[in-house]
């Protein structure tokens, strides 16, 4: 019989419910505390998913010590992400914490420190890779019935209107959720990131202070190039949260809408103008059974009890992380930047 993981979420905004869904369907991991600036936002949480036995406060150093939980979920805001995990592993617990890693390079290091001197977990929601479409794209790839991967092209178009301060923040795009699209390209290339040319622009109409579209051209390991284009204010014909994607290799290509289709074609004869290309079916080769956070976090808390490492750990994620602060410093610059792991 598994023990209980007892858990202290901190920070009660709207991101919080999709970690306390799935969390509700676990009877191994109870949640002790709810910490947020405001008061009232920790009391609504714990009665909309009726944590009765939920402690409610503003300081996360007070319910450490009074609680002294195994683990901290950390759903702050990017700018609180260090101070709130580095005090959670100094005080001996775990942490899984939201996107991105960190507001800053030097901030992400210190984390990672404080990770290793406490011998503590530290995962990130990167939740992504646990969707059962992209393992399904990603192994289409990997299978080499395209031949060997040259170029990942990824598009993301949407409009979302969050209000709160995401409207207010420097390079909103970039630093709020290319993460996730950019650790998409890792998980799906297995390939990391060398340099990336980056133009950022606020387009006429946008509701955001700053930043929300930019290209970008990564120029990845073993010759592969990813390229980015993405938006945050777009009206119409959207993407999916996932985006839609387009990988070439040597012998064929393949698609993903970021939904629920994936085609994909290689060469079935060659010697004219163009080759002959055929249709790769791919249906029903894969049965997954993936589910984003649910089988992230339940990833996370196995680790604990087995001692393996999650995928999101915090060593392998700060490379995505790397990706985004480079991507803004080129955006800045105007030049392409070298990518130094």
């Amino acid at each position: 019989m598994k023990r209980t993981l007892k858990v202290i979420v901190v920070g009660c905004g709207s991101i919080t419910s999709a970690w306390l869904e799935p969390i509700s369907h676990f009877d191994d991991i109870e949640v002790m505390g709810l910490v947020d600036l405001n008061i009232n936002s920790a009391e609504k949480v714990k009665n909309e998913f009726k944590l009765v036995g939920a402690v409610t406060g503003t300081s996360l150093g007070e319910m450490l010590k009074n609680l002294r939980p195994d683990a901290v979920f950390d759903c702050t805001v990017p700018t609180a992400h260090a101070s709130v995990t580095i005090e959670a592993l100094n005080a001996g617990c775990h942490v899984l914490g939201e996107k991105p890693m960190s507001d800053s390079m030097e901030s992400a290091r210190k984390m990672l420190v404080a990770a290793r001197d406490n011998n503590k977990i530290y995962a990130i929601i990167q939740n992504r890779r646990y969707l059962d479409k992209i393992i399904e794209f990603k192994n289409v790839i990997e299978s080499g019935k395209i031949g060997d991967l040259t170029t990942l092209n990824a598009d993301f178009y949407l409009g979302p209107h969050f209000g709160g301060f995401r409207d207010k923040m420097e390079h909103v795009l970039l630093l709020d959720m290319a993460i996730h699209t950019f650790d998409q390209a890792r998980f799906i290339s297995r390939k990391d990131p060398l340099s990336v040319y980056c133009h950022e622009w606020n387009p006429m109409g946008s509701w955001y202070k700053n930043g929300a579209s930019a290209v970008a051209v990564f120029e990845m390991t073993d010759n592969v190039v990813f390229t980015y284009r993405g938006s945050w204010c777009v009206e119409g014909l959207n993407t999916s949260w996932e985006g839609v994607w387009h990988a070439q290799g040597t012998k064929g290509s393949t698609d993903w809408d970021g939904s629920d289709k994936i085609t994909a074609q290689n060469i079935k004869g060659s010697g004219g103008f163009f080759n002959e290309w055929e249709d790769l079916d791919i249906r029903g080769e894969i049965e997954l059974k993936s589910g984003a956070h649910a089988t992230l976090i339940r990833e996370f808390a196995n680790s604990i009890e087995s001692g393996k490492t999650p995928q999101t750990i915090c060593t392998d994620n700060i490379k995505s992380l790397t990706m985004v602060h480079a991507a803004v410093e080129s955006a800045e610059s105007g030049k392409k930047v070298k990518i130094n792991m």
